[in-house]
């Protein structure tokens, strides 16, 4: 582990230049005081670094030195995939490894090549988890990862909505949505699909299984979100809408909505607009629905507006009443 560091440490110093003891614990997650043992280390073994003192000072490497020494483990190859997601890279605990591989890849690039590479990382940004919504604590995600990578049985405590139970997991893969991580694994011979901050615990069972002949990770989820999308819209909302309501359905109804503004009629002398809306079950479709408020109408069909309808007038009930 300190061979592995110590490779890592000479690398931040030939890509980045001159850097603080404090900038350099940071990037290796250690402490202040054990990158003062490495560089003294580094020093020993013939690598010529220089310390300098003062506000602008810190350590680097003497002009015209470079190290070759950039052979990937397999760890580190296995990340590279997560190249463009420091964040999830960390969740899964990656962080310091993927950390590690950038840093010989971006060593092993001629000069110009390197360059490149910088302005990428500088100008791109990955951001995976959804907008005003804290991600959800994972603290199980590691161990699933895991027994992932090493094809291992995991028993495992679960909460679902009808309440907790006990599985035995066959784990094929994992899955990042919208900032929600997920478990694909065989459970009773099906694949299914679990969440994993809903995991309570985890056994680690230490038997091997062997993974269904052609199964694709990337097929099988577009798959499953095909089949979640067609279960969840039961129905179709035939909806007047104001132009104001025309910019918010986007995004109270992402891609549903964005299709159905496509698909819209002629906007009246009011510029409202008559849309097709796929909506869930009744009991849902009135809350999303009046998420809109006094900006939409719904017209169809009659099952749904008599129910938002009945909504709409208990809440006038509620709110004539004096408090």
């Amino acid at each position: 582990m300190r061979a592995d560091r110590l490779l890592s440490l000479l690398l931040l110093l030939q890509n980045r230049g001159r850097m603080t003891a404090p900038e350099l614990a940071a990037e290796l997650e250690v402490s202040v005081r054990t990158v003062y043992r490495d560089i003294e280390a580094l020093g020993a073994s013939g690598v010529p670094v220089r310390a300098d003192r003062g506000p602008a000072g810190g350590y680097c490497l003497m002009d015209g030195y470079r190290t070759r020494l950039t052979g990937l483990t397999d760890a580190e190859a296995g990340s590279l995939f997560l190249s463009g997601m420091p964040g999830p890279a960390h969740d899964l605990g990656l962080g310091a490894v993927l950390a590690s591989a950038q840093l010989k890849v971006q060593a092993a690039l001629p000069a110009e090549l390197a360059d490149r590479a910088g302005l990428v990382r500088d100008r791109f940004h990955l951001d995976a988890p959804a907008w005003f919504r804290d991600a959800e604590p994972v603290p199980y995600l590691a161990a699933v990862a895991r027994a992932v990578w090493e094809q291992r049985v995991l028993r495992v405590h679960y909460r679902r909505w009808g309440g907790e139970v006990h599985r035995e997991l066959r784990p094929l893969g994992i899955v990042l949505k919208g900032g929600i991580w997920y478990v694909v694994a065989l459970a009773d011979e099906t694949v299914r699909t679990y969440r994993i901050a809903r995991v309570l615990a985890v056994e680690a069972t230490g038997e091997g299984f062997e993974r269904p002949a052609g199964f694709a990770l990337a097929a099988y989820w577009e798959g499953s979100s095909q089949r979640l999308a067609a279960a969840l819209h039961q129905d179709t909302a035939l909806l007047r809408i104001s132009p104001r309501a025309q910019r918010l359905l986007p995004m109270y109804f992402g891609a549903a909505g964005t299709r159905a503004l496509q698909e819209a009629g002629a906007p009246d002398p009011e510029g409202w607009v008559a849309v097709e809306l796929p909506v869930e079950g009744p009991a849902v479709a009135v809350g999303d629905l009046l998420r809109l408020g006094v900006e939409a109408e719904v017209l169809g069909p009659p099952a749904l507006r008599e129910a938002v309808t009945r909504a709409v007038a208990e809440l006038a009930q509620r709110y004539a009443a004096v408090p």
